[in-house]
């Protein structure tokens, strides 16, 4: 008795010993890169280095009632064995010795996990065995949940389909957290036939097999018997659908930025991601067979990009539809015109109700056309940027310096690309290359005051305030104006601040805009740079636009209140310089005028009541000084002024002479307390 003892114990202790050595397979198996929106919706996914389809999941995300029928069809003492369920295996032996073939399996979930990740075989006895060892091992260092979550990842369903989230994408086209009956039914059948039994190819095979899984469902008490019957009813999945291809250019770039990462959450929303994609596929196939379409969507208060289709058609060769048009280096034609007028307010150059003169100019050769070809004479700034007339916005980019327009893109996060190297005039018609993301980027910068947020795609990136662009007084300036641009036929008037363009010879055409919340960019035009005759922004690019905005969804959000120390009077009630726009005074006669004190960038301690000597030099008399677009001064012709009642933080101040003639700087103020 006492051998017998010694015998079994030193038969355990082998055992475990042939268990614990058992050689592991690995358990961590590539899974789909993939990209979410901001509500954890699938944007796009990326099948494996080999092909196949397997995403990852976790046993909560699969709907309980395909978890319910997979095990009581596949393993019902799953939670009850150590890996192998002896009276199963003792029943398909049985039955295989009384019938003389195999009737049934008696393979556990584990076991087949086992042949899964080993990619063993089923039938023969030294496969079984191996499957065995191997399950008895998975049990010892891995939970059930654990185990079973490996069987939702790697079971086979058809083709490269493998795991049970990728199968319901490929069958059903949605996540397995919500089956039907019939759904659920189906892919309990399918991985042990996963070819024989494919709904596309064998229909019949595959109704039958499923029918067979209702049936011993409802027999088994997990389904009712109507429920059964209703869904032996439903029909078969006719063909794999296409998985999920939102956002692909984004996504796409987006993966060759990370390539390690497997997940991926955008503040992209996906259903108006969809709308957008629809609405590009639809307006482009009533146009040119190779016009293509990109628009981007932004939330200018916090950032987030809400939609960013790259073209009309993904997969569309004819329309070069896999360049990503929202990165596309374009001209822009006319839609940096904002971006001059608010630098010339910023400069007390201008303001929206001076004068200017639209007539014939030429500026060392260069003697730029408006687009009709007409001149209007003496008009308002306001009235000019609504025109979008190219002889005022030369002027000003005079008087500014085309390369004080470089960098105030720059620090508005475009990216120019120069041709030749050193800007010109020409810069602010369209004479340099940006992207519509660049564009967007800028424009968010105008309607949200003048400063915005950087945008950004990936939802936990971080907040970032890019430089400031102009003030809060020019910003809301530029957006009152472009506010009264009449709209696209039957759009409402005034809810959009929006500037079109059109690029030379006609190759791109673009429209941005912003309401209170949202900022739009839309560019039409062909991928390969050759021109669409006959193409024009107000008329393709406005249009969509505007659709564009409608299909966000939330209506128009208002606009902010003109801030407190906007000057808004008419043209006779401005001081003098600023009545009237006088280009033959930007480079006359006498020394350049110059703000020599306080320097720009200077940090002054004032004691209270602000007082500051302001000191000028060049130019001519008399002199009006602006702090923060408000004039302080006016029709002083002395050199050293006193100002008061500077307020803490910082003020830009601005001084202008009777030529039209402007210096400013940008200071910061400071108490003794402080």
């Amino acid at each position: 008795m006492s051998g017998l003892c010694a015998a079994v114990v030193i038969g355990v202790v082998a055992f475990n010993a042939w268990v614990e050595k058992t050689p592991m397979p690995a358990t961590l198996a590539e899974t789909a890169t993939e990209l979410r929106d901001r509500n954890g919706q699938l944007l796009r996914a990326y099948p494996v280095a080999d092909g196949i389809w397997r995403m990852a999941v976790t046993v909560d995300q699969v709907d309980a009632g395909y978890r319910a029928m997979l095990l009581r069809y596949e393993d019902k003492r799953f939670y009850d064995h150590k890996g192998v369920d002896a009276l199963a295996l003792l029943r398909a032996a049985a039955q295989a010795l009384w019938q003389g073939r195999v009737v049934s399996g008696g393979s556990t979930l584990s076991m087949q996990v086992a042949r899964l990740l080993e990619d063993g075989s089923t039938g023969r006895w030294a496969g079984k065995l191996r499957q065995i060892r191997l399950a008895l091992a998975l049990e010892r260092r891995l939970s059930k949940a654990q185990i079973l979550e490996l069987y939702l990842i790697h079971a086979p369903f058809g083709g490269n389909i493998e795991g049970v989230r990728a199968a319901s994408y490929a069958w059903f086209g949605k996540e397995p957290s919500r089956l039907t009956p019939a759904e659920a039914a189906l892919l309990v059948a399918l991985p042990q036939a996963p070819e024989a039994r494919r709904p596309d190819r064998m229909p019949e095979d595959a109704r039958r097999a499923r029918n067979r899984v209702l049936q011993r469902m409802r027999d088994a008490g997990v389904l009712a018997s109507d429920a059964a019957e209703t869904a032996a009813q439903a029909s078969m999945p006719r063909g794999m659908r296409v998985f999920p291809q939102l956002a692909p250019h984004l996504a796409d770039y987006l993966v060759a930025e990370t390539p390690e990462q497997a997940r991926i959450d955008l503040t992209l929303e996906a259903g108006l991601q969809q709308r957008l994609a629809q609405l590009l596929t639809e307006s482009v196939a009533r146009q040119d067979a190779r016009l293509s379409a990109a628009v981007l969507v932004a939330d200018h208060q916090s950032g987030e990009i809400l939609a960013s289709v790259g073209s009309s058609g993904y997969r569309d060769d004819l329309r070069q539809g896999f360049v990503d048009m929202t990165r596309a280096p374009r001209s822009p034609g006319s839609t940096l015109k904002p971006l001059v007028y608010g630098l010339a307010f910023d400069q007390g150059l201008a303001h929206p109700e001076t004068l200017i003169h639209d007539g014939p100019i030429d500026i060392d050769g260069y003697a730029p056309q408006n687009f009709d070809g007409r001149f209007r004479g003496d008009l308002r700034i306001r009235r000019a940027l609504q025109l979008s007339l190219n002889t005022p916005v030369i002027q000003l980019t005079q008087a500014l310096g085309p390369a004080r327009l470089m960098s105030a893109l720059r620090r508005g996060g475009a990216r120019p690309r120069l041709p030749g190297g050193k800007p010109g005039l020409a810069v602010a018609l369209g004479g340099v290359g940006v992207s519509l993301r660049d564009l967007v980027q800028v424009y968010a910068g105008l309607a949200a005051g003048g400063q915005g947020p950087r945008l950004r795609a990936r939802l936990q990136a971080p907040y970032d305030r890019m430089p400031r662009l102009m003030s809060k007084v020019s910003a809301w300036q530029i957006g009152d104006i472009l506010r009264g641009v009449p709209p696209p036929a039957g759009a409402p008037a005034g809810m959009v601040a929006y500037k079109t363009g059109t690029s030379y010879g006609h190759r791109d055409t673009w429209a941005i805009g912003w309401d209170g919340r949202y900022v739009v960019g839309v560019w039409l035009g062909r991928a390969d740079g050759t021109p669409v005759p006959g193409a024009f922004g107000a008329e393709l690019a406005a249009p969509l636009l505007f659709e564009a905005f409608g299909r966000i969804g939330r209506g128009f959000t208002p606009f902010p209140a003109a801030p407190a120390s906007t000057l808004r009077v008419a043209t006779a009630e401005l001081p003098l310089p600023l009545q009237r726009f006088d280009r033959g005074g930007i480079g006359g006669p006498g020394e350049r005028l110059q703000l020599a004190f306080p320097p720009d960038g200077a940090a002054l301690l004032l004691a209270e009541g602000g007082q500051m000597t302001l000191r000028i030099k060049g130019g001519e008399a008399p002199f009006v000084v602006l702090a923060n677009q408000t004039p302080v001064v006016t029709g002083a012709r002395r050199r050293s002024i006193d100002l008061l009642g500077l307020e803490r933080g910082f003020s830009t101040l601005v001084v202008v002479d009777r030529n039209g003639r402007s210096d400013q700087a940008r200071v910061r103020i400071t108490r003794p307390d402080e």
